[in-house]
Order: structure tokens, then C-alpha cells, then sequence
């Protein structure tokens, strides 16, 4: 059975001249717009054994020529892409994109080898089959999931599941014996090489893992995680305890320092802003005080502007030379009046009249 969207996630055609070896955009070319529109699936891809497969019809392979070209609608190539997909990552996901987009219309399977051929042929994983299958399931690329994968490819599974090319990544796969299990594959003509992503796989993660062992065994103490659940020695748990708390020391050690430097800072600013201030203010007060008091300031010239104004108010003004000369007259002596002799007085009063001085007073002293 054709998934409904599978029309349309197939019209999209391969980038030319723009893709590089992992299936990315090459830095230099620019992408092409796309319509904004949702190319992902609403729900995830089915399993094998829940598609219904119409046997009436005979399996013929197309011929990669055929595939090139692009096949109807109704008869997409069949593409069977398998492997562990433990800790599925991006580089998982970018060997399943190139695979769905091998040619124009393509119909992805992809199979997951079960735990126990995994354990006995590979080693031991992370996650179990069903959390390796569902991760598979969710991928946008994939159309339909084989669950309990054979390890090697047979020509009766892919009869049964009418696959047409198998994609993997071109290096040599030994395993089971075998220096390569898709040598049978590549000598049918069958074989569709990827190309694997660099600097990311689940061997590289683990080793992540392990390396950081200790943080991450901490980390998981911290929420809830008991020693025995992390297979944590009673001493081990006791130093990560330890640890903690002295990061904790740490931690509040270095904000105590860095609110230290902070109110520092902003004390020499406060500090840097008032002596600007004071400066400003400094400059300001002087300069007022050089207007006001210097040598050639305010008060000298009003000090001068009054002394000035002093000195022609006291000297007495020239009478003019065409004037008239007046015959001035001398001033009569001062007399008592009403009486022709000075009155009598006592003997005090004459010693103070003989000892006064008679003042003539003039005209001009009247006035």
C-alpha cells in the first residue's frame, strides 16, 4: 500500500549542482525557495506486517535506468535501507534522506535488526529494539519499518518485499563471517550507495558518555536516580555528594566575587561621574570668581565707575571765564541780637568767651 503523501514528498527533485557528499546544501550555492507548506508526516510510518501487499501482481524489478527516469505513480521504486539505529541521530537521518531521495519516485523500507542479532553479531546497545524501532518510525524519510530485520539480506525477503535497490553506505560491511554482507547485492546490480555523515555516530556518542562519566552519574544523583540504578559504588556516590556540595561552595564563592566586582565597578563610575561633576562644578566656581573679582572683573570696573563718580562729586566745578565778577562784600560780624553789648556772663562763661573765637560768617557760608 502508497502512503497518501508519498506523491507528493516524491516531487521533490534532487538539488543539482548543490548537494554535497551528505546530502547538505554546499556553502556557496543558494537554495532554492520552497512554498510554505508542510512536507512532513502527520503520523508515523507504519510496520511491515501491518501493509497490505498485493501479491496478484508479479514482481519485476525496474532497471536503474527505468528508476532514473522516474516510474508512474502507481509503481514507485522500492528502496530497503536497513541497520542498528541505536541513539538515532542526524547522521542516521541524513543516510535515510539520501536513500528516499536515490530517484524521483522512491518508497523507503526500512529494516531494524532485532536485540539478540544485534548482541550477537554487533554488541550490546543503549536503546532495547521497540525504543529502536519507534525512533525509525518517527524519521520523515521513512514510508514503512521491517521489524526483527534479517542481518543478512536474502533473495526470499527481498521477494517477499519486492525491494528494488539497497541503499547503504559504500565501505565494506564485515560481519557474520563475511568480509562484506552486501557483496551478493552489489554483484545483482542491486545496490545503491550512500554516503556516510563525518564527525557524528552512536560509537562517538557512547564514548561522549563514557568520558564524562562522572559528570553525568552526578547529574543523575541530583535528580532522583539512586546509586543502584546507576551501577554506583556506596563510595563513588559519597564522592559525587562531595563534589556537589563543593561545586555548590564554588558556585556561591565566585557569585559572591562577581557581586563584589559589580558593586565595585559601580562605585568607581558613581565615583569616576562625581569628580567629573566636582570638576565641572570646580571650573564653573572659578571662573564665576575671575568675572567678579580677577583684573579685569566686575568689581574693579564699578570700583572704578565709583571712585570716579567721588572724585567729581568732591572737586568743585570752574565757574566759566565770561562770567561776571561780583564785588563780594565782607560778611557782617555775628551779634547777639536785639542788643548792642554782649551780655553779661559769669566768670566761667567769660573765661569760655574770651577763650571763643569770633567767626565771620558769610554770605556764601548761608547759602
Amino acid at each position: 500500500m502508497e502512503p497518501p503523501t508519498s506523491s507528493r514528498l516524491n516531487s521533490r527533485k534532487r538539488r543539482k549542482d548543490g548537494s554535497g557528499p551528505n546530502g547538505a546544501t554546499e556553502p556557496d550555492g543558494i537554495p532554492p525557495k520552497m512554498s510554505r507548506r508542510s512536507f512532513g508526516l502527520r503520523e508515523p510510518a507504519p510496520f511491515s506486517d501491518e501493509v497490505e501487499m498485493d501479491y496478484s501482481k508479479p514482481y519485476i524489478r525496474v532497471t536503474y535506468e527505468e528508476a532514473m527516469r522516474g516510474t508512474p505513480l502507481d509503481r514507485p521504486v522500492r528502496v530497503y535501507a536497513d541497520g542498528i539505529f541505536d541513539l538515532f541521530h542526524s547522521g542516521h537521518a541524513r543516510a535515510l534522506m539520501q536513500a528516499k531521495n536515490l530517484f524521483p519516485n522512491t518508497y523507503l523500507i526500512v529494516g531494524v535488526c532485532s536485540d539478540e542479532l544485534t548482541h550477537n553479531f554487533k554488541g550490546f546497545t543503549v536503546m532495547n529494539e521497540n525504543e529502536r524501532y519507534d525512533a525509525v518510525q518517527h524519521c520523515r524519510y521513512v514510508d514503512e519499518v521491517v521489524r526483527n530485520a534479517p542481518w543478512t539480506l536474502t533473495p526470499e525477503f527481498l521477494a517477499e518485499h519486492r525491494i528494488d535497490f539497497v541503499a547503504h553506505d559504500d565501505i565494506p560491511y564485515s560481519s557474520a563471517g563475511s568480509d562484506d554482507v552486501y557483496k551478493h547485492i552489489k554483484e545483482a546490480g542491486m545496490f545503491a550507495p550512500t554516503q556516510r555523515t563525518e564527525g557524528i555516530s552512536t560509537s562517538d556518542i557512547i564514548t561522549r558518555i563514557v568520558r564524562d562519566y562522572d559528570v553525568y552519574a552526578r547529574r543523575n544523583l541530583q535528580r532522583g536516580y539512586t546509586a543502584k540504578e546507576l551501577n554506583v559504588s556506596f563510595i563513588n556516590e559519597k564522592k559525587y555528594h562531595l563534589q556537589e556540595r563543593v561545586d555548590k561552595v564554588k558556585k556561591r564563592v565566585k557569585d559572591v566575587e562577581e557581586k563584589s566586582k559589580e558593586f565595585v565597578q559601580k562605585v568607581e563610575e558613581k565615583s569616576i561621574d562625581l569628580i567629573q561633576k566636582w570638576e565641572e562644578k570646580s571650573r564653573e566656581f572659578i571662573g564665576n570668581f575671575l568675572e567678579m573679582f580677577g583684573p579685569e572683573g566686575a568689581l574693579k570696573h564699578m570700583l572704578k565707575e565709583g571712585k570716579g563718580r567721588m572724585l567729581q562729586a568732591i572737586s568743585p566745578k570752574q565757574s566759566p571765564s565770561s562770567s561776571p565778577t561780583h564785588d563780594r562784600s565782607p560778611s557782617p560780624s555775628f551779634r547777639w541780637p536785639f542788643s548792642t553789648k554782649t551780655p553779661p556772663s559769669s566768670p566761667a562763661n567769660r573765661a569760655r568767651n574770651e577763650s571763643a573765637v569770633t567767626y565771620d560768617i558769610s554770605e556764601d557760608e548761608e547759602d
